[in-house]
């Protein structure tokens, strides 16, 4: 009798354990992601939170995971969270003061318009000053919408926008006042770009020099601070709060 039960037990029973078990587990204890996938995205967080420093192209095998990363949805949901916490801060912190000194800086190169097209068709490679130069005179560079919405937002609001670029100003200063124009980016109150006693410096030191001319000289108050490189934040004067967008493409010193 015991062993018709146990039988019974093992034929009828044990099969669907063994099925729920494997359920569990399969739930519980996923299965590891690929490991390319696995290690090109433990890099963009290094490279987000400023760990990863000083590298010039995407490591070979994350360019795919790169362009997935930026074309694919995610990129847009991550910059539409970005620009949720910049627009919660500008209602947080009021109307500006009527000396009309409160101010936004914003970066222009994929803070403003956007280069993914130049940096996708060379497979995110070495920085080629040449090549850039030709890209940015094409004035194809698109608005990034988000960003733009924030802009408005800042304008209508009565803050001062500062568009602060590393670009250089004799070469491309026409070109790109003309592209930002053409998608959008007009009203602002100044586009400052690099003249040629910046020329070979780092953009940290650069931006950081054009802040505090700002702030010591000029009187304003950088109340934000957007931008899609560390070294668009960090120097002197940053603002009272900075927001770094997302950019695994390239590194900016």
């Amino acid at each position: 009798m015991v062993s018709r039960r146990l039988r019974f037990f093992l034929l009828v029973l044990l099969p669907h354990l063994l099925v729920d078990g494997a359920a569990a587990r399969q739930c519980f204890w996923p299965g590891p992601p690929a490991p390319d996938d696995a290690g090109c995205l433990s890099w963009r967080v290094m490279v987000e939170a400023n760990n990863a420093r000083g590298w010039r192209t995407v490591p070979a095998p994350c360019v795919a995971y790169v362009r997935g990363y930026m074309t694919r949805g995610q990129y847009g949901r991550d910059l539409a969270g970005v620009m949720e916490q910049a627009s919660a801060y500008a209602e947080q912190i009021g109307a500006p003061a009527a000396d009309g000194l409160d101010a936004w800086v914003l970066d222009v190169d994929d803070t403003c318009l956007s280069n993914l097209l130049y940096y996708e068709a060379k497979q995110f490679g070495a920085y080629d000053p040449l090549a850039f130069k030709e890209w940015a005179t094409k004035e194809a560079c698109s608005g990034i919408h988000p960003v733009r919405e924030l802009f408005t937002a800042l304008l209508d609001k009565g803050f001062k926008v500062f568009l602060l670029s590393g670009r250089d100003e004799e070469a491309l200063g026409s070109c790109t006042a003309e592209n930002l124009e053409a998608e959008g980016f007009s009203g602002y109150e100044r586009l400052i770009m690099r003249t040629p006693e910046y020329r070979g410096q780092s953009s940290s030191v650069f931006k950081s020099a054009m802040r505090k001319q700002l702030v010591e000289e000029e009187g304003y108050r950088i109340r934000g601070n957007v931008g899609d490189q560390w070294s668009d934040l960090q120097g002197d004067c940053p603002g009272d709060r900075v927001f770094k967008i997302p950019n695994p493409m390239y590194f900016v010193p």
